[in-house]
């Protein structure tokens, strides 16, 4: 028979165990730009830099065409590191898969193991029942 229970894994501690410190930089960076924060200082910084550039150092005059080649740069990388981080929840949620399938496996071996010891129990007690019978009409007759 097999052990009551199986040890006990934490499967996300043991996926983001193995990570990269690239791998942990875009988590983070996915988890700020995922953000109710980023995107609010985002706007700001981008009004900041219209206000500046029509009515103050006018660095960049409209049509702001270095704003535009920052925003390119920016959405080029924040494509990047998604797709990183969107790699890394695929091998999490793999593991997790991986794990569900070990579960549900050593799951139905202990419900097998627990029906034939099931099984067991009424094949002795239908012995006992015809025993006690046997023993009943044996007093009786």
């Amino acid at each position: 028979m097999t052990p009551l229970h199986r040890p006990l894994t934490n499967w996300h501690d043991q996926a983001t165990g193995r990570l990269s410190r690239g791998e942990r930089a875009a988590d983070r960076l996915r988890n700020g730009m995922g953000s109710w924060w980023f995107v609010g200082i985002f706007v700001l910084v981008m009004v900041a830099w219209a206000l500046a550039n029509v009515f103050a150092i006018r660095w960049d005059p409209y049509p702001f065409i270095l704003l535009n080649l920052f925003l390119s740069m920016l959405a080029g990388l924040q494509g990047a590191i998604l797709l990183i981080a969107a790699k890394r929840q695929d091998a999490i949620a793999a593991a997790l898969a991986r794990h569900d399938y070990e579960t549900n496996l050593a799951a139905k071996q202990e419900i097998e193991e627990l029906m034939e010891l099931n099984r067991r129990q009424l094949e002795l007690l239908r012995e006992l029942h015809a025993a006690g019978e046997a023993s009943v009409r044996a007093v009786a007759g």
